[in-house]
């Protein structure tokens, strides 16, 4: 069905000029034609968050980070601890400490000024080859591929590419790049995002009104609602692990920060077990601590975690002060944690 880039790229063209979604990061098609550029820093800032996470979660994250760092030389500035803090909520806490890194070598190598091809931005810390195709696209106009879930759908769909993912990951990627205009490649990428989060939805697309219906060979078999084809997924194994929740006297909370690598790394937390089929008890002080009568349940990319909750009254170790503690700026999981720990009071 499809007859080539030059009808797909400018029907879609066409239907992102309508249609495209105002988003805070987002030059809108009218804007970029009367000439105004996007900034490259809120680019790559946006595409770093909106990594395993949604569009609505990111609006306020990103908000708020431009609002305190409004371009890379503030962000490189910044204390390691306040980024990971806003960053709470977010999750994959490796993306935060390489947005770090990463604004600190464009800030301090680079002179503030991100690379334009997409070549270039890989060789930066934590931009990969689907974050360097958007900034080079979106920012630099660089016809790349730029293959986020919501384009594979769209693109399975239009070619008919039966082959699950992600084996399929390699030849959608090289069809995208048969369809990418030379004009305008960035709004033709966001243009075949929003398609996908719009109208080409997973379940139930909304085919009668989609621009590309014509060029749909899915459609026109009849398996649209079937693609893209997914691998069976490995059962997830569950771990075990132990937390500890000791405050003194004035209210004050045993806090840790965690080691660099690993999850949730960089980030403060309470103290604990390693995560295992087995762990064994690490209380961090010697107090008369009791379990919580809940337990917490966790679920990361590779496994779900179990966690038994302990709360003692200590006052023989290094506490942060109930005033500079926020609950809000720990991850999710130990939000988890410190909410089970309060029903055991």
């Amino acid at each position: 069905m499809c007859d080539g880039k030059g009808a797909i790229g400018e029907t879609l063209l066409k239907w992102y000029d309508a249609h495209a979604r105002v988003l805070p990061w987002r030059i809108s098609p009218a804007d970029r034609a009367d000439g105004v550029r996007p900034d490259p820093y809120r680019v790559w800032l946006s595409e770093v968050m909106l990594q395993q996470t949604t569009v609505a979660a990111v609006r306020d994250y990103f908000r708020r980070f431009t609002e305190r760092w409004p371009d890379v030389a503030a962000l490189a500035a910044a204390e390691d601890g306040e980024v990971m803090a806003e960053w709470a909520g977010l999750g994959y806490y490796a993306r935060a400490r390489n947005l770090l890194k990463c604004a600190r070598c464009v800030a301090g190598d680079l002179e503030g000024r991100f690379p334009s091809s997409a070549a270039e931005l890989q060789t930066l810390p934590g931009i990969g080859p689907y974050t360097a195709a958007a900034i080079a696209a979106i920012a630099h106009d660089e016809p790349v591929a730029v293959v986020d879930g919501n384009v594979e759908r769209v693109v399975s769909r239009l070619f008919a590419v039966e082959t699950p993912l992600p084996g399929a990951k390699s030849e959608l990627t090289a069809l995208t790049a048969r369809i990418t205009p030379e004009t305008r490649p960035g709004d033709f990428a966001q243009a075949m995002m929003d398609l996908g989060a719009t109208i080409c939805t997973p379940r139930n697309p909304a085919c009668a009104i989609c621009p590309l219906v014509g060029e749909c060979s899915a459609r026109a078999q009849g398996i649209a609602e079937t693609l893209p084809r997914k691998a069976p997924k490995k059962a997830k194994p569950t771990r075990y692990g132990y937390a500890y929740v000791a405050m003194n006297g004035a209210g004050d909370v045993l806090l840790e920060r965690r080691p660099e690598k690993g999850l949730l790394g960089g980030t403060l937390g309470f103290p604990g077990s390693d995560w295992t089929d087995a762990p064994r008890p690490a209380p961090p002080v010697a107090a008369d601590w009791r379990e919580a009568p809940v337990e917490v349940r966790h679920t990361f990319t590779h496994f779900h975690l179990i966690l038994r909750v302990f709360t003692a009254r200590a006052e023989e170790a290094e506490f942060t002060p109930r005033a500079s503690f926020s609950p809000g700026d720990l991850p999710t999981l130990m939000r988890k944690v410190w909410n089970a720990a309060q029903s055991a009071e």
